[in-house]
Formats: C-alpha cells, structure tokens, sequence
C-alpha cells in the first residue's frame, strides 16, 4: 500500500481509485470525503484507509462477503471469548491497534 503525491497538488493510489486534491495552504478534498478540508496528514490517512477497505474487500471476496458485511461482522465481540494466550486480541483496545 502507498500514497503517492503528483507535484505536490495530487495524492493516489495504486490499490483504490480516491484521490486527494490540494486545495492551497496545506488544505486537502479527499475524494470519498465531498465538503471536508484535511490537513495533508489527514489526506493521507483517509486514502490509507481506502486502501485498508480495498484489501478488506479483497478478502472478504474470498468468504463470500463484502467488505462492510466483514467489517461488521468482525467487529463484533468473539462468542468464543479471549484464548488464554490473549495474542493480538489484547492489543486491540478502543477501535485501534495499540502495541
């Protein structure tokens, strides 16, 4: 996955087909994000999180899911509970992944 940026005015992707535009003075549109101006920081998060949903999609192809279906679904709590060992499942706190 990689942002790239197009003289400095322009952020794509090879993975997801937004984009990110510069509208002057460090401000950005992102394409999925219609009437928001980001920070160039901001920008590029939100064209790394498509590439996230691209990848997600991607998989969730192969268990014949969408992408939102699987992100639901997964964000659900495990019926199973927590496996004694914790692995990255105590990493995972607040919607993020924290090491």
């Amino acid at each position: 996955m990689a942002v790239q940026v197009v003289d400095r005015s322009l952020m794509t992707s090879d993975l997801t087909p937004h984009q990110a535009k510069s509208v002057g003075v460090g401000g950005w549109v992102v394409s999925f994000l219609p009437g928001r101006t980001l920070t160039t920081e901001q920008a590029t998060a939100a064209l790394q999180a498509a590439e996230a949903v691209a990848a997600v999609n991607a998989l969730a192809i192969q268990v014949g899911l969408t992408a939102m279906e699987t992100v639901g679904l997964a964000t659900q709590e495990s019926p199973w509970g927590e496996p004694e060992c914790g692995g990255l499942r105590r990493l995972w706190r607040r919607g993020r992944l924290e090491r």
